[in-house]
């Protein structure tokens, strides 16, 4: 299952649960991350933290959300949005949950220890209870209904 992972600046946040996806899905799916504003690099907080928690950081990088709606993309099952960014144009039919979490990188400086550790939290959190589903097996209007309750959470 292909999951793709979307936030404005693509910096912070989306790369972190994009990270937490690949790592606890252990193959039953595989995300990305994109962002519709994209910052062009990722969040120094970002790699600390998972260098902290041993996540392989090699691949990750802010991508435009205009590299997967190009031919040869991968088409997306799912798109889960950290914030409310209306329904891009994506190849597919790829069910849409919006789990929206303030960005960490607005906190100041002196915060972003805290705030991106609350962050990777709650991510953790969302995702391990996504990922007890058999999701790949789900409905859309099961998978939806799905993500929307752990959105809640």
């Amino acid at each position: 299952m292909n999951i793709l992972v979307l936030c404005a600046g693509n910096a912070s946040s989306s790369l972190l649960l994009e990270a937490i996806l690949n790592a606890r899905g252990q193959g039953r799916v595989t995300a990305y991350s994109a962002g519709t504003d994209p910052a062009g690099s990722v969040h120094p907080q970002v790699f600390k933290l998972l260098e902290e928690q041993d996540f392989d950081t090699s691949e990750l990088q802010s991508t435009p959300l205009a590299e997967f709606a190009e031919p040869g993309a991968p088409e997306m099952d799912l798109v889960l949005s950290l914030a409310p960014l209306g329904t891009p144009k994506l190849p597919g039919q790829p069910v849409r949950a919006t789990w929206a979490i303030p960005d960490p990188a607005d906190q100041p400086e002196d915060g972003w220890e805290d705030a991106f550790r609350a962050t990777y939290d709650l991510l953790d959190r969302r995702a391990a209870a996504l990922l007890k589903y058999a999701i790949e097996t789900l409905d859309p209007g099961e998978l939806k209904a799905t993500l929307d309750r752990i959105g809640k959470k």
